[in-house]
């Protein structure tokens, strides 16, 4: 599960734990972007910050796993290299992409999208105001142009997002619902994403 993680919240976590059920998964990769070539930059947490955050969001699930691969990296990241270089790594593994709505959508803008299907499953959960039934017809499209491997899945909708996190934030309002616990001390430990619009 690749995404910036700025800051990572409970839609993540709850995303994540439904495909490993549904698709019985052996683990869950949470993989920071090191530099997202399709996002201001300027609004985005330092790599190794959005890590913290990302490995105490996840600590208490053994199934779930930091991965700092695109971190470490440097420079600008893009999903089917990182995925090639997975299964380079581990031949034997057969890997599942986990995304959202409004990355599904966008996928055929990403860079190489034919080499990101190759590469893996697609695993897409229904939210961001998008119905099954537009996702469905997104997936037919999909795999008739691409031969893209992609699965729907079930998940209940939590109306949160990261940006407006942030904006949660920078107003002063609470974020107990949308985050861990932890996560919630770290940022106001750290004094992140205060004043901004």
């Amino acid at each position: 599960m690749g995404g910036t993680f700025n800051p990572i919240h409970n839609g993540h976590l709850m995303i994540a734990e439904k495909a490993r059920e549904q698709f019985a998964l052996d683990e869950v990769l949470f993989m920071p972007c090191g530099v997202p070539y399709m996002k201001d930059a300027r609004d985005i947490e330092a790599g190794e910050i959005r890590a913290e955050m990302t490995a105490l969001a996840i600590q208490g699930n053994p199934a779930f796993t930091l991965s700092r691969m695109e971190i470490e990296q440097g420079g600008n990241t893009y999903t089917y290299e990182t995925l090639e270089t997975l299964k380079q790594k581990n031949p034997d593994v057969v890997y599942y992409f986990i995304l959202g709505a409004d990355s599904l959508f966008h996928l055929e803008h990403w860079a190489s999208p034919e080499r990101l299907f190759a590469a893996c499953h697609i695993l897409a959960a229904v939210r961001d105001g998008r119905t099954t039934a537009q996702m469905e017809e997104k997936i037919r499209s999909l795999r008739k142009h691409y031969g893209a491997s992609i699965f729907l899945l079930e998940t209940e909708t939590l109306d949160i997002s990261s940006s407006d996190i942030r904006r949660k934030i920078s107003a002063g309002e609470s974020i107990a619902e949308d985050v861990p616990g932890e996560v919630a001390e770290y940022i106001a430990a750290h004094q992140l994403y205060r004043n901004r619009t």
